[in-house]
């Protein structure tokens, strides 16, 4: 067997394809798995990196709305779509997994040319178009929220590495805590932007954090790796402020934090649901507004909070963030309303969706 996965451009499409790709080694270790790719994206490092195979085709952006830019997709696309084929017909795919953006949209018609199966899957509550079109070629439909609009779609959730979906938050925390400097007994805050949306949660929690401190939480600071680190000058006898570049084991921040300050795009919150911990979400205030959708199902199921970029402020985060930690039993039912909201069996799930779509082809 061999899968096609076209999810390239940002980590947004490309994690849930590589845990996806893990979960099909899992349950098959022969089966033949290529990736298909461009040279702009970030699948050229993060692919290679998890030991899977990369196919690179031409790159054409898609409008992420109907503009009258999109007249001229077709004639744009045919020598990307000729290429995809070309990558199907070598590795005699039986099947070709999207997860949207500019890749997905080639690899979904040079299938069905070709009579290979498709699945989707869509990790946004509002889909793109690459997968609005995918989905009406696609023998499956997989979704990562009840409130999905794509027709015929089964809600799964998100496919998460397994070192999130298999995280014991409790039974890591000490470990955790220690590998960051982390004092092991108080409540603890986790801020990150990611790369693109940290500049104002970053200028909010500098100047916030000196009151978190005196009302005895800690914080840990991923500022992102193109920001500069805040000075941080430690009172003796005050709870730590730690301020670090980035992150590159997620798992271990989310077993030291009690809460999470953040932005919402799909795979932090399916993330940060799947290992039960809460968060206030600060959707980015820029595309479609997709990141208020992302973070709605959890935080109305109440697993978070939710709060407009511009209403983000270091008086909003005192007053709403700051009780939520200070109180045991809220962090204990809000990480069991996001928990309960979360999806950790995701990637075997569209495993299975895989398997049923090949073998629809094949009756």
């Amino acid at each position: 067997m061999h899968v096609v996965l076209a999810g390239g451009g940002t980590a947004g499409h490309i994690e849930p394809a590589l845990a996806l790709a893990d979960a099909l080694r899992r349950a098959d270790p022969t089966v033949g798995i290529t990736a298909l790719g461009t040279e702009r994206g970030l699948e050229t490092r993060l692919v290679p990196e998890r030991g899977y195979d990369l196919a690179l085709i031409p790159a054409v952006p898609l409008p992420r709305k109907p503009t009258p830019e999109l007249i001229t997709v077709p004639g744009r696309l045919r020598g990307t779509i000729k290429a995809a084929e070309q990558i199907l017909e070598r590795t005699k795919a039986d099947c070709v997994v999207g997860f949207g953006g500019y890749v997905a949209l080639p690899g979904y018609l040079a299938a069905k040319r070709l009579g290979v199966p498709i699945v989707v899957h869509e990790a946004n509550a509002r889909p793109g178009l690459a997968n609005k079109i995918g989905s009406r070629y696609a023998a499956q439909v997989a979704v990562s929220t009840p409130d999905s609009k794509l027709r015929d779609a089964r809600y799964i959730g998100i496919p998460l590495r397994r070192s999130i979906a298999t995280l014991d938050r409790a039974a890591v925390r000490p470990e955790a805590r220690a590998a960051f400097g982390l004092d092991p007994s108080l409540p603890t805050l986790l801020v990150s932007g990611g790369s693109q949306g940290a500049r104002h949660l970053n200028e909010v929690i500098e100047r916030v954090a000196p009151y978190l401190q005196q009302a005895g939480i800690q914080v840990l600071h991923a500022v992102g790796p193109k920001n500069e680190l805040p000075q941080v000058h430690q009172m003796p006898g005050m709870p730590p402020y730690i301020p670090v570049p980035y992150v590159d084991r997620m798992d271990l921040a989310y077993a030291a934090a009690d809460m999470m300050l953040c932005r919402a795009g799909a795979m932090t919150v399916a993330e940060l649901s799947a290992v039960g911990l809460p968060a206030a979400y600060v959707p980015l205030p820029i595309g479609n507004g997709e990141q208020r959708l992302n973070a709605q199902p959890v935080v109305k199921a109440g697993g978070g909070l939710l709060v407009d970029d511009a209403e983000l402020t270091p008086e909003w985060v005192q007053r709403h963030v700051l009780p939520v930690l200070a109180d045991p039993h809220r962090l204990y039912e809000m990480s069991r309303a996001a928990s309960e909201f979360g999806r950790r069996d995701a990637d075997d799930l569209l495993v299975g969706m895989v398997y049923e779509a090949i073998a629809s082809r094949n009756r």
